[in-house]
């Protein structure tokens, strides 16, 4: 009996950390916004690490230069998203974001030994000419840029264009009758 009482407990309180999680776990999503600042973060940083492995300095400089505003919206584009959905340690959960990011990056580096430079080199300027936010985040999708970001999209809002009107009584009159 006493085994049968420790699993009903433990089904209970299973079930009760679900229901309490249920409403974290739904708000992990992340919006169209924040899937492009995640993705201008993971150039930023594939872009980063090439610099500091390749000597690239004066090309990683002049990127950060060119997009500063957009590096900048990223960045707050990624703090709104940690903010949203790790509440009061969002810093914690951003910053460790942040560095498994580079981490992946750097080991990627590591992987591909002296063919890492050649690799990303042209990195640079494909970056250079992209024209905005949208179009690096675009970019860095393109080139498969590592990203350990694995947060679904959210689902769809209703536009007030689209949602649905709830049903007139019949014999209602409106403003065009």
């Amino acid at each position: 009996m006493r085994f049968r009482s420790t699993r009903l407990r433990a089904l209970v309180a299973g079930l009760a950390a679900s229901a309490i999680a249920g409403p974290a776990l739904a708000q992990a999503c992340v919006q169209p916004a924040e899937r492009v600042a995640f993705e201008v973060r993971a150039l930023q940083s594939q872009l980063m690490v090439a610099a500091l492995s390749c000597g690239r300095d004066a090309d990683y400089n002049a990127f950060v230069r060119k997009f500063q505003g957009e590096l900048a919206s990223s960045y707050r584009g990624m703090q709104g998203h940690f903010r949203r959905t790790a509440g009061n340690g969002h810093q914690r959960e951003m910053d460790g974001f942040i560095t498994t990011l580079a981490n992946a990056h750097s080991q990627d580096g590591i992987r591909a030994g002296s063919h890492f430079c050649p690799l990303v080199s042209p990195l640079f300027q494909q970056a250079l000419a992209q024209r905005d936010a949208a179009a690096l985040a675009d970019f860095a999708v393109e080139r498969n840029v590592i990203n350990p970001l694995a947060a679904p999209a959210c689902p769809d809002r209703p536009t007030p264009a689209t949602a649905p009107r709830p049903a007139r009584p019949t014999g209602q009159r409106t403003a065009s009758n």
